[in-house]
């Protein structure tokens, strides 16, 4: 027995097919032997049930070396006909639960000519009519269980006929699918959590590696669909590869807008940074109040090492109050604006700009994807196995 592939709802199976009935006509007399056997040749000059397989495409007797029928009659004129066939029948296969599915199929056999008034067929044993060979396997599915059944089949031109049913049940080995469709498409997903930790200022790593994921997935996609069946509902490995699919697109897009906030922070800094500069060149001012020896020094708290032995003898002790104004002693004003202000302000700059090395969304990536993802594939699993 063979499944013909996923594309075709199909199914081939090799049998013996043996029929037994009672011709009193074909009785003999014998003390000696216990039965007769003939081959094919006499089968045409006899008569035999007329049975054919239901919804079948194509069937045949196998001939090689000749043909392989045997007849066999016993001295009380019951009959037994035996033939080896090879028939392809229909199968009615859902695959909303592909590759995670299981299908029944049925076999049915039933008199071409004869109804029900003329013929009735029925299983010799019930189920145990049916016997299989235990080495027989099958490279996608696993062979569950064989039952009989039989009913009558009506048709309005001709009337009721008999009609036997072979069920089997066939469960999909999953591996294969694993191998060749769920892994790939997990790896691909992981790797592309890969560009929450990249620098989101290198560019060319970030964008290259969103692009070959999401090739890689269209690749996995439509390699998956070329072999499938084309059927117009979603399968269940289609909500996988295309829930993968939307992860990979999504970190494409973190990165984009990623970038696009960076690009309009960095415009901001700029424009910040040449405000600041332009205030810092308007407050620069001389730090001189009538010194006999005339400097200039910038506000910002610095100044040269002889502007401060200059001023080294200025202390509070030795300014003169405004009573003592004919000593005509000249004193220090305004040596700088603030120093510790302004040292402070310029840490608290390198710091934001450290914190802001990291966006915000790369951060919450890596921890909003990953959970989505395996939440995702619990609920897939707990579904559908």
């Amino acid at each position: 027995m063979q499944q013909e592939g996923p594309q075709e709802h199909d199914f081939t199976m090799t049998l013996y097919l043996r029929h037994y009935w009672k011709d009193e006509r074909l009785a003999f007399p014998s003390t000696t032997n216990k039965s007769m056997t003939f081959d094919g040749r006499l089968v045409k000059k006899i008569w035999v049930p007329d049975v054919f397989f239901v919804h079948s495409k194509r069937s045949f007797i196998h001939d090689t070396t000749t043909e392989n029928i045997m007849l066999r009659v016993f001295p009380d004129g019951h009959v037994l006909y035996s033939l080896r066939v090879t028939v392809t029948a229909a199968c009615n296969m859902d695959f909303s639960r592909f590759p995670l599915d299981s299908q029944t199929c049925t076999l049915e056999l039933e008199s071409y000519a004869y109804t029900d008034e003329d013929l009735m067929l029925y299983w010799k044993s019930g189920d145990e009519s049916l016997s299989t060979d235990d080495r027989i396997s099958l490279s996608q599915f696993l062979i569950q269980k064989f039952h009989t059944t039989s009913r009558l089949a009506f048709y309005s031109s001709t009337g009721w006929y008999n009609r036997l049913y072979i069920n089997f049940t066939l469960r999909r080995h999953i591996f294969f699918f694993l191998l060749q469709t769920y892994f790939p498409a997990t790896l691909m997903v992981m790797l592309s959590w890969v560009s929450f930790w990249i620098d989101r200022r290198a560019v060319p790593a970030r964008v290259s590696l969103g692009i070959t994921t999401v090739l890689t997935m269209s690749t996995i996609i439509t390699g998956v669909n070329a072999s499938m069946p084309r059927v117009s509902y979603i399968k269940a490995v289609d909500i996988y590869l295309w829930v993968s699919f939307v992860f990979v697109f999504l970190s494409v897009l973190e990165y984009a807008a990623v970038n696009y906030l960076t690009t309009v922070r960095d415009g901001k800094d700029r424009k910040l940074r040449e405000k600041a500069r332009q205030q810092s060149a308007a407050q620069t001012l001389p730090c001189t109040c009538g010194m006999s020896h005339s400097r200039t020094m910038m506000m910002n708290g610095t100044y040269s090492e002889a502007d401060a032995n200059s001023l080294a003898g200025y202390t509070r002790g030795s300014i003169a109050p405004e009573e003592s104004s004919e000593k005509q002693e000249h004193i220090v004003v305004g040596l700088s604006l603030d120093g510790e202000a302004a040292g402070t302000k310029k840490k608290g700059l390198r710091g934001f700009r450290i914190i802001q090395n990291t966006h915000a969304i790369d951060t919450y990536s890596r921890m909003i994807f990953p959970g989505a993802y395996t939440l995702f594939n619990l609920i897939y699993w707990c579904v559908y196995c």
